[in-house]
């Protein structure tokens, strides 16, 4: 069973079997105490199956959020909503590949990126952190959080000691980042608890050696724990790849015992229990889970938790994973919503099971909770119909000759968007185009024919085989494929997810050759160079429109009008859409709005003409 189909289980599993396991391994010991970041050093220390700080029995109480995925000026807001709830710290992954774009190339500091400002927040909220940098942290983000750049290198091994490219990139990453976060540990005065090593490892690798490796990189870098992993329990026992010392975290599991025979006298503790779930296109509706009772006994027993997420917020960009069986297949993407069916919704609103869990924690601690915090405004407005501006055609950059297709990482070093493979087909009949990653529409003559999906879900064409027209099968044709990527693979062991054409194109049967290439890959620096059209014959064209507002709020843009693409609200990208769903709105936060005009534009793989803009107050409806 894969990890996230068994992570899946275990978060629903019924709830007297869960009940057993948690009473079997509880460990309540007098009343934890209530302590908060104050600036002056605090001593975090994990003994004898406990967590402590300053010498007493603490019990962490946690809610995962990830700063990259939250509008910065919602980031104390989100901060105020956990701590409402009831929890007293923030658990947050660091994503490296949305600090460090191109080898060398960091950025810690513009719009969501500035994790530290996040975890200062946390502190001048009286909020600990519980913080995961990685290298790796799968959280459904693309390619697991590492640098799509690794891909680049044809015999790139992730997750290797062994490998020196790979091992110094991780050091470059380390290098950054930890002069920022030694001041901020606990030991230091500032509110980080507890530093992640590594993550999800035993579903990975069986090398303990490179969790040692990375722990003794920290210590080098003047960062000397407390130290924790995180794993499936099910997945550690066989790997046998606990780190000696460090707390683990049960992830989906409540079965204290097993974990402590493992961890001996280190803390064993629920590392990521679900209140809800990730959702991927094509799937008949968004995720949940009820994780209600289960918080109730972890809180009856004492134990200590962290709930996987309390607030998921937005994959913006091209931010959202993808899931795949080893071999690659089973390619599942992740939406560009990460709701995840959290207590704090997308918007940040509570949901039911915010109430609901506010309730219980309130009672087990026995204090008064802050007042919620007010939600944000949400807006409508009337729908809007944009005009046909620019078409990718007439956008191409200057062809690469190639004798086969080969993905964007190594064709072009480019991490996400489209490739176009070009060629002058002779006379024939059958076109097979085999591994499309991710999704391609196919054109001879500028004429559109069909699409190839690599996402098997009802309605979709995943055929690799195309017919072509009876004139272009007898005088042969020039052959269009532009290709659209979705996130990389992210979790499991298909660790070389390249995007494009990865396999070869035959027409009856026979290999083609001498292709010419273009590189679309959508980023800023290609959308500020997109030049107006005339002609809109064929797909793949940018619609464009201006949206007149009298105030800027937080809005769901409607896009179940459409096809399958991606839109920018003054020049932001918010993301994918797809009329597979069960995602129809894509989330916008004021601040990417203004008052008076906003331009959005639309590009569509499918549609030639317009179709309805609307705005909306919810992600469902």
């Amino acid at each position: 069973m894969q990890r996230r189909d068994f992570l899946r289980f275990t978060a629903l599993m019924p709830l007297a079997a869960m009940s057993l396991r948690v009473s079997a391994g509880s460990i309540l010991s007098g009343t934890p105490i209530e302590r908060v970041p104050d600036g002056q050093l605090h001593r975090f220390e994990l003994s004898a199956q406990h967590f402590l700080l300053d010498g007493k029995p603490f019990q962490i109480r946690s809610g995962e959020m990830h700063p990259i995925r939250i509008p910065a000026e919602y980031w104390r807001h989100r901060i105020r909503m956990a701590k409402a709830m009831g929890l007293n710290t923030i658990s947050l992954y660091v994503m490296w590949n949305a600090l460090e774009s191109e080898p060398a190339v960091f950025d810690l500091t513009s719009g969501n990126r500035d994790f530290i400002r996040f975890i200062k927040l946390c502190a001048e909220e009286g909020m600990w952190v519980y913080l995961r940098p990685g290298p790796y942290c799968c959280a459904e983000w693309d390619y697991g959080g590492l640098p799509p750049y690794l891909l680049r290198n044809p015999s790139i091994r992730i997750r290797d000691k062994d490998d020196a490219d790979y091992m110094r990139a991780v050091a470059r990453y380390f290098d950054t980042i930890a002069p920022h976060i030694k001041p901020l540990m606990a030991i230091n005065g500032g509110p980080i608890l507890m530093l992640q090593v590594e993550n999800e490892y035993a579903s990975f690798g069986k090398d303990l050696g490179y969790l040692e490796q990375l722990k003794s990189m920290w210590q080098a870098r003047g960062i000397d724990g407390p130290f924790s992993i995180s794993d499936g329990l099910g997945q550690l026992q066989k790997a046998d790849t606990y780190l000696k010392g460090a707390a683990l975290g049960l992830d989906g599991d409540t079965d204290f015992k097993a974990g402590q025979a493992i961890a001996g006298d280190a803390p064993v503790w629920v590392g990521e229990g679900y209140p809800g779930w990730l959702t991927h296109w094509g799937e008949p509706d968004f995720q949940t889970a009820d994780y209600t009772a289960t918080l109730q006994q972890l809180l009856d027993a004492g134990r200590s938790f962290n709930l996987y997420v309390v607030h998921g917020g937005t994959n913006f960009g091209f931010g959202a994973g993808a899931n795949a069986s080893g071999d690659g297949s089973k390619f599942e993407p992740v939406i560009t919503s990460y709701d995840y069916g959290a207590p704090i919704n997308e918007s940040g609103s509570p949901t039911s099971a915010y109430h609901r869990f506010r309730d219980a924690i309130g009672k087990s601690v026995g204090d008064s909770l802050p007042a919620i915090p007010a939600s944000p405004k949400m807006a409508k407005w009337p729908a809007i119909t944009p005009r046909p501006w620019a078409s990718l055609w007439d956008n191409l950059p200057a062809a690469r000759r190639v004798d086969q297709p080969q993905p964007n990482e190594l064709l072009f070093a480019q991490d996400h968007g489209m490739v176009l493979y070009r060629k002058s087909l002779p006379a024939g009949h059958v076109l097979e185009v085999n591994d499309v990653h991710d999704y391609a529409t196919v054109f001879t003559d500028g004429r559109y024919l069909d699409a190839i999906s690599r996402v098997d879900k009802p309605g979709l064409p995943t055929k690799t085989q195309i017919e072509l027209p009876e004139s272009a099968a007898k005088t042969g044709c020039v052959l269009d494929i532009l290709v659209d990527s979705f996130g990389h693979v992210g979790y499991g062991h298909d660790t070389t997810d390249r995007k494009g054409l990865t396999g070869s194109v035959t027409l009856d049967k026979q290999v083609l050759n001498a292709w010419d290439a273009y590189s679309i890959p959508l980023d800023a620096a290609y959308m500020r160079e997109l030049k107006p059209s005339r002609s809109f014959d064929r797909p793949g064209i940018f619609f464009r429109a201006a949206l007149h507002l009298d105030e800027a709020h937080d809005s769901y843009v409607d896009m179940s009008a459409w096809n399958k693409g991606y839109l920018w609200v003054n020049g932001h990208l918010l993301g994918r859409y797809w009329h597979v769903g069960p995602q129809q709105r894509l989330y916008c936060p004021a601040s990417w709005f203004r008052r008076g005009d906003n331009e959005m534009i639309v590009l569509d793989m499918h549609h030639t003409e317009a179709a309805l803009i609307r705005g909306v107050t919810s992600l469902q409806g």
